[in-house]
């Protein structure tokens, strides 16, 4: 069972949505944030990444910074104007971008549940990440960053929140001359309906947010321990706000690596020694399939048969030992490159999202890495096998694309 709940969201008037809507706090870093929100005063940015509006240097984790935060959110609830509805609402959030759309309910989601592994997790999150949403969300009294979910598809989810999509859209643009965000307020009649059907849902995954959601739980039992006690009117910090997709609609895109030194070997010694774990062969285009991994090394790709590593066999231990993220760096970054953990090896670049093939090249062909990783994205399917089972996937593994827009909805605690 799955419960989710209405909340009072503060959202900006619909003509001023474009210009509120911002990118995730954590996928751009303070210098991209300053850019994109210096000649865009309403751009949530000024809120969650407050940093923007203070000298280059500042620490972002620094109790000023905060405090610029509450100011900008103040100002922002005046200028944009924010409004705040007047009784607990459901929204549907669409995505879509190309040929791709996904729809998926917004809503308050149980914190309770979390705790229990009913919702389920897959990413290991960090102290400090924690620490600074925790007190952002503490410093503002809202939940700003929507985290998203995901549910194995049930109709009867499903064909409310089709229906309510082909009603009249509350915001509908295109940000960023690429993804078109589309939201729709669920009305009042149909609400219980909604209530009911999510119920049906057995568990919830998380796709994207899983620091801003453990910070929430953080923030739960704080002011549980001040007996701060939950009212309609300032939102239940009970739950957290997320919007929930089905797994059948998600895209999920390649996490790419490049490592920038070959360990003291020489290209030939490094290629050799691939070449006796796997089988490889030298192809054209760095665009592997499941089961395998592009490699670009001096101008060439090379496609590598992790299944001829003889990594997968029936007495795996984990589904996570199946996953090729994990063949990759059992059998070929740990013992040939020396890259035991990718969590603190400075040595290993990261590529995510639609930054592909192209972008591995750059690295190589500008020395920047020695040889770059193309990975097949993973599936769906894997990630909730692996949530299943109370595993972890490993660094890195998951770039869920596209992304839901910061500042459109706030759920205020």
């Amino acid at each position: 069972m799955s419960v989710v709940r209405p909340f009072r969201a503060l959202r900006p008037a619909p003509a001023m949505a474009p210009r509120v809507a911002a990118v995730p706090y954590d996928v751009v870093t303070t210098e991209e944030a300053r850019k994109l929100s210096k000649d865009n005063h309403l751009s949530f940015l000024h809120v969650s990444r407050a940093e923007v509006d203070l000298p280059p240097g500042t620490d972002p984790h620094t109790e000023e910074v905060y405090d610029v935060a509450t100011k900008n959110l103040a100002r922002l609830v005046k200028s944009a104007p924010m409004v705040r509805d007047d009784q607990p609402c459901l929204y549907v959030y669409g995505l879509r971008i190309g040929a791709h759309e996904q729809l998926g309910l917004a809503g308050c989601y149980s914190l309770d549940e979390y705790d229990h592994g009913l919702i389920k997790k897959h990413e290991r999150t960090h102290h400090n990440k924690e620490n600074d949403r925790m007190r952002h969300m503490l410093k503002l009294s809202a939940q700003t960053g929507i985290p998203s979910l995901v549910h194995r598809p049930l109709a009867e989810v499903d064909v409310l929140v089709r229906k309510i999509s082909e009603k009249p859209p509350l915001y509908d643009f295109t940000f960023a001359g690429s993804v078109r965000h589309t939201i729709w307020q669920v009305p009042i009649q149909d609400v219980q309906a909604m209530l009911d059907a999510v119920a049906k849902l057995s568990a919830l995954y998380i796709a994207d947010g899983h620091h801003r959601i453990a910070s929430a739980s953080r923030v739960r039992d704080q002011l549980r321990l001040q007996n701060v006690q939950p009212t309609i009117d300032k939102g239940n910090y009970e739950t957290f706000l997320a919007v929930t997709f089905p797994s059948d609609q998600v895209q999920i895109l390649p996490y790419n690596r490049s490592v920038e030194d070959l360990g003291g070997l020489s290209p030939e010694q490094f290629l050799g020694q691939v070449g006796a774990r796997f089988r490889v062969r030298e192809v054209e285009r760095g665009i592997p399939a499941k089961g395998e991994v592009a490699m670009y090394l001096e101008g060439r790709w090379h496609l590598i048969d992790l299944a001829s590593g003889g990594a997968r066999s029936a007495l795996l231990e984990s589904p996570v030992d199946e996953l090729d993220v994990s063949v990759l760096q059992n059998q070929l970054l740990d013992p040939v490159l020396k890259i035991g953990d990718v969590r603190t090896d400075k040595r290993i670049v990261f590529v995510g999202g639609r930054r592909g093939t192209e972008e591995l090249e750059r690295l190589v062909d500008t020395g920047e890495s020695a040889v770059a990783f193309a990975m097949a994205p993973i599936a769906i399917e894997e990630l909730m096998v692996v949530a299943d089972a109370g595993a972890i996937l490993p660094p890195k593994s998951t770039w869920f694309e596209p992304k839901i827009l910061d500042g459109l909805l706030i759920h205020m605690i």
